[in-house]
């Protein structure tokens, strides 16, 4: 399989590289330079990973909800970090934080729902069947008889000659659809591989787009990448958005279960396998069901507040210097559950989503500020917030740049760390975007590990974490997830490690710290992410998206408005 698109040989990409000078030889695989491997040895050790997660993932922070005392906690914790090891504040005002205006909503929604057709019932009930949130940061959300329209994807996508809604009026429905993308053909939509189309906030989006009342999702386990446990804890409670969010809305967002959709498609006469099987094909027109929905909800709406913390470790060249490598993680979680599940416990501790991935920038900036020597670029350590409400910390640093986004040269986000042991693969999100896949390469053969795409392309991970805000604005980056061939174990073992944590633990009170695990692999992991962001800033060329990749035009756009 081809890794790279438009990929250097390895002869030229040597070549190149013996023009960094200080970072690496002229040999492939990348050797980095014996100082940037003795700071990665003394640094990135599991202790000082450890450390960090324990503390950060301790029930004194409440599970670190946006603008909760955990997470300010958090935030006043991470910038001592900062300070203590020498980083400068980028902010005006020499503020390590960065505010993030929120907007919390808190819908109160119906217990049941009852639809009625040709003399027949159906009720839903809330949680077990559906789940829905507010579209807007009101305090009242009412939906009054609105049609509820079956529209397959309802993805519009012009490069693929694709369009859900053919033109149907659709202003004022209520719009079921289905999750991901198509994914039979592998010229539609890059086949298994998600892409942004298949995610839920493009889904709400684009319902908003066609004037429609609402939108809901109909889940499944295969199409979503996780149970419906996952968003029954993730959209219960409080929702957040940005305060300063525009454009078309929603007024209500849902999700419902695959039994009860195929239910409620029943009532209407039609068969919801077949309904999908025709929203596989181009040709596929909206579907009215007959039925239609009304509900009210009553919302709590407040002000809130979380930051981005973030520290500069400047660069050694004059002019180099202007331009930044980020290191990024999201420091919050889900905070606390209104209820107590069965073993007596409502903390969202977050351990390793993403306690580990703010330890292993902490880890890194120490490393960093420890070298003899800094790059020519500088590096912004970045610990941004309101991730797990839509990315919300990073959409906000990215309208709203500490630097100019051209001058952003890279990121480096990390978001979960491997907890399985040591592998021999290294596992690139949105591996073929970019020449940080270069980087990444030539130090996993340094390591002696390979590279390989996404192991689970269905589930659109790249367009799930907070490198995707950067890359809005142009930056390519890099993201790993943790790799599944572990040494030492047999075939599938990993696969099956990972699978068991999504189920049992990814996004459940159970994410708790553990001294049990087996974090070899996360310092792999660790310290090839740092050898790379490093090389990243040292090399003259800016990384740059690969041709014709969804994101080159945000970068051109990016450089070209760089202040003269």
């Amino acid at each position: 399989m081809h890794y790279f698109r438009n990929r250097l040989s390895w002869q030229a990409a040597g070549l190149l590289l013996a023009m960094i000078g200080g970072y690496c030889n002229a040999q492939s695989p990348i050797t980095p330079d014996p100082a940037y491997v003795a700071a990665a040895e003394s640094c990135l050790t599991e202790q000082a990973l450890r450390g960090h997660i324990r503390f950060l993932a301790d029930d004194l922070l409440e599970g670190r909800g946006p603008g909760s005392r955990g997470d300010e906690l958090a935030r006043a914790y991470i910038a001592a970090q900062f300070e203590s090891l020498g980083l400068k504040p980028v902010l005006p005002n020499q503020a390590w934080m960065q505010p993030v205006p929120l907007v919390g909503v808190t819908a109160h929604v119906p217990a049941t729902l009852a639809f009625q057709k040709a003399g027949k019932s159906l009720e839903l009930k809330r949680h077990e069947d559906y789940v829905f949130a507010a579209g807007k940061p009101q305090t009242q959300i009412a939906v009054n008889d609105a049609e509820i329209v079956f529209v397959g994807y309802g993805i519009q996508a012009p490069e693929y000659q694709w369009d859900d809604f053919k033109g149907m009026d659709l202003r004022g429905k209520v719009l079921l659809v289905m999750n991901n993308d198509p994914a039979d053909d592998p010229k539609l939509f890059e086949g298994k591989r998600r892409l942004y189309y298949g995610r839920w906030d493009y889904k709400y989006a684009s319902a908003a787009r066609q004037g429609a009342a609402g939108a809901i999702i109909i889940h499944t386990t295969p199409s979503a990448g996780y149970p419906f446990q996952v968003v029954q804890t993730s959209w219960s409670g409080e929702e957040f958005e940005l305060a300063e969010s525009a454009g078309p809305r929603v007024d209500m967002r849902g999700w419902l279960t695959d039994d009860a959709s195929k239910r409620l498609v029943s009532l209407a006469g039609k068969d919801l396998d077949q309904l999908r099987a025709a929203a596989e094909k181009r040709d596929f027109q909206p579907v009215p069901l007959g039925l239609k929905l009304s509900l009210s909800m009553n919302c709590d709406v407040r002000k809130q507040q979380t930051a981005n913390v973030l520290g500069l470790l400047p660069g050694s060249d004059p002019k180099l210097s202007e331009q930044a490598v980020v290191f990024m993680a999201h420091h919050d979680h889900l905070g606390l559950a209104k209820e107590r599940n069965a073993a007596g416990d409502n903390i969202y501790n977050g351990a390793i989503d993403n306690a580990s991935g703010t330890a292993s920038l902490l880890a890194i900036a120490r490393a960093c500020a420890s070298l003899p020597k800094r790059p020519a670029r500088s590096i912004l350590f970045a610990a941004v917030g309101a991730e797990e409400q839509g990315l919300l910390g990073s959409l906000y640093m990215a309208e709203h740049p500490p630097l100019p986004a051209g001058n952003l040269a890279a990121v480096v986000n990390i978001d979960g760390l491997n907890i399985i042991g040591p592998t021999r693969d290294v596992n690139v999100i949105g591996l073929g975007k970019s020449s940080m896949d270069e980087l990444v390469d030539g130090i996993a053969r340094w390591q002696d590990r390979v590279v390989t795409p996404d192991s689970f392309p269905d589930r659109g991970y790249y367009y799930r974490s907070d490198q995707f805000s950067l890359a809005k604005i142009g930056v390519p980056g890099v993201y790993l997830h943790s790799g599944i061939n572990v040494i030492g174990k047999p075939e599938g073992w990993g696969k099956k490690q990972l699978e068991e944590w999504t189920e049992t633990k990814y996004h459940q009170p159970s994410d708790e710290y553990d001294p049990n695990w087996d974090l070899r692999g996360a310092v792999q992991d660790l310290r090839l992410l740092y050898h790379v962001g490093l090389l990243a800033a040292a090399r003259p060329e800016l990384p740059r998206w690969n041709a014709g990749d969804e994101f080159e035009a945000a970068r051109l756009a990016a450089l070209k408005n760089l202040p003269k």
